[in-house]
């Protein structure tokens, strides 16, 4: 289409690009779910400015502190903080990053160059970039204010350094995308990486008990090795530019200059091949059919009635096929091993600090059960297309909701067993009061979220996709509605647990816990057929978001 119309200018086609999605995004606001996800967008991006800002400050006292002792060069530590923070941020915030759409956008007669501005563009616009352009420009105002003479070669250091990081950003994600269009390779790569991330929290107990001063001056060694990389070259220019060194000051531009010329070539292949047909979707491979008897019902789910066993199956095999969400269920055991081994060992907390198990346990559950129950508010993120089944099949919507809590209190039942185990293990018991207490606070923390996430999953629907990890989010009033739910059975489960404290009997939480998740479950079975009127009128709400 480009080779045979005549394509306007450069600046005439980001013009229209840059039109059409503010039509877009006015025209999405029409609906009444965009505009609560904007308000929760709003208010994330209220508290992570507070971050934002504070950081800027900690990077103009340091640059500052720099400087005026003359440890110019040690501003590399700060460029290496920025750099890393730029380039694995992005891995973990996937989901609410601005998303490049390569597929939407081939469908406009674009050139390769606008093509290629498009996608650099789109890396200025995630997080991680907004808050490390941030901090750069901090470092720059300290600078100003230290050391005015050096802020024009620091600045066109700074520049390219933006540059190298933001091309390179947007390599890492063009690559990754190449590597993720195969489901399981997308699957296993997320899971090592994200295991791989855990592991990491291992670190800092090992040298405590292994290191013995030995570490440090191994990592000193290899410093040296790494005065070619980007974040070292940036931090030498400072200084560099106090000593007035201007052969060393050319030879560090240059070279920033030569990973912004490696980047940048790399990254327009990847997109030129992209831009010139590059299909990364899955192909599904010819099979012979199967005629495949299915038995009845068995077991714990043969107890079930047939719809409610049906959705609890299908959850299963939703979990098991999602190599992502399979691979995060070994995470909250592992998070409880590196609690206890922060809590419990020979330097724990516990002993320095006075933290007791008997406090220990509910604030390790809690933490826990705000991790696992996150699905829960958005509970037909997966359906998909299937979730026109729901509204065809002869069964109430009020069995899909109770199979899909019944497969989830499973699941939590599971992990939450294994993590007081290992707690059991590694700390002590605690003794049957404290242990009650804990498990009837997980009990009910629980069952008093459940009818709130079914509403959240029936008003705030978000499609995702199985095995993706890319743009895979709740909606932004979904994730704030299970923020504040858990904040407030928090809150509760606090004063009820204190309440035994003050008053002297361990066995006040125990019973109080019993009673309000009796009255938990009388409100939960109340709200089922309300529910399943909701979703009646909500069905075209579900279906436009699900199956689009």
């Amino acid at each position: 289409m480009a080779d045979v119309v005549q394509l306007p200018g450069v600046g005439e086609q980001l013009k229209l690009i840059i039109h059409l999605r503010w039509t877009l995004f006015k025209n999405g606001l029409q609906r009444k779910n965009n505009r609560w996800d904007i308000v929760g967008i709003v208010f994330a991006g209220f508290f992570s400015a507070l971050l934002i800002i504070g950081l800027c400050a900690a990077f103009f006292v340091g640059t500052y502190s720099f400087l005026v002792k003359n440890w110019a060069g040690w501003i590399a530590i700060l460029f290496w903080a920025i750099f890393l923070w730029w380039q694995v941020v992005p891995l973990f915030v996937a989901g609410f990053g601005a998303n490049f759409e390569f597929g939407k956008l081939l469908r406009f007669p674009l050139s390769l160059r606008v093509f290629y501005i498009l996608g650099l563009a789109y890396g200025f616009a995630d997080f991680s970039a907004v808050a490390a352009m941030c901090w750069i420009a901090s470092m720059m105002a300290a600078v100003l204010k230290v050391r005015p003479p050096i802020f024009v070669a620091f600045t066109f250091a700074c520049l390219l350094f933006v540059l190298i990081n933001v091309t390179l950003e947007r390599l890492i994600g063009s690559w990754l995308e190449r590597i993720f269009a195969n489901r399981r390779a997308r699957e296993l790569m997320v899971g090592v990486f994200v295991l791989s991330m855990v592991s990491l929290n291992f670190l800092n107990p090992a040298l405590q008990k292994w290191g013995d001063g030995g570490a440090r001056p191994a990592v000193l060694h290899y410093l040296p090795y790494l005065s070619w990389l980007p974040a070292s070259l940036a931090g030498k220019t400072a200084a560099d530019a106090t000593n007035g060194d201007f052969r060393s000051l050319v030879v560090g531009f240059s070279g920033l200059l030569l990973w912004v010329a490696t980047f940048s070539g790399l990254l327009w292949q990847r997109y030129r091949k992209q831009y010139f047909g590059e299909e990364l979707s899955e192909g599904t491979a010819p099979v012979t059919r199967r005629t495949v008897t299915r038995r009845p019902s068995q077991g714990v789910i043969g107890i079930l009635p047939p719809a409610i066993a049906g959705v609890v199956r299908k959850e299963f095999h939703y979990v098991t096929r999602n190599g992502f969400s399979a691979i995060s269920l070994f995470l909250p055991p592992i998070m409880v091993i590196f609690f206890s081994v922060q809590f419990a060992g020979k330097n724990s907390m516990i002993k320095d600090h006075g933290l007791s198990p008997q406090a220990f346990y509910p604030a390790v559950i809690a933490y826990l059960i705000l991790i696992l129950l996150s699905p829960a508010y958005n509970a037909f993120a997966f359906e998909g297309r299937g979730i026109q089944t729901y509204f065809m099949a002869p069964i109430p919507m009020r069995d899909v909701l109770v199979g899909k809590n019944v497969f989830l209190g499973c699941l939590v039942a599971a992990e939450l067993g294994i993590s007081l185990s290992v707690l059991v293990w590694r700390i002590g018991f605690p003794g049957w009061t404290s242990f009650l207490s804990t498990v009837a606070a997980a009990v009910f923390a629980v069952v008093g979220q459940l009818t709130i996430a079914n509403w959240s999953s029936l008003s705030f629907p978000k499609k995702m996709e199985i095995g993706k990890m890319k743009g895979q989010r709740n909606s932004g009033i979904a994730v704030w509605t299970a923020f504040g739910a858990q904040i407030l059975i928090g809150g509760i489960a606090s004063v009820v647990l204190l309440l035994g404290r003050w008053f002297g009997n361990p066995w006040i939480p125990v019973v109080l816990f019993a009673g309000f998740t009796a009255a938990a479950l009388g409100g939960y079975a109340a709200s089922l057929n309300p529910l399943s009127r909701l979703a009646e009128e909500k069905k075209e709400l579900l279906i436009e978001t699900l199956c689009r």
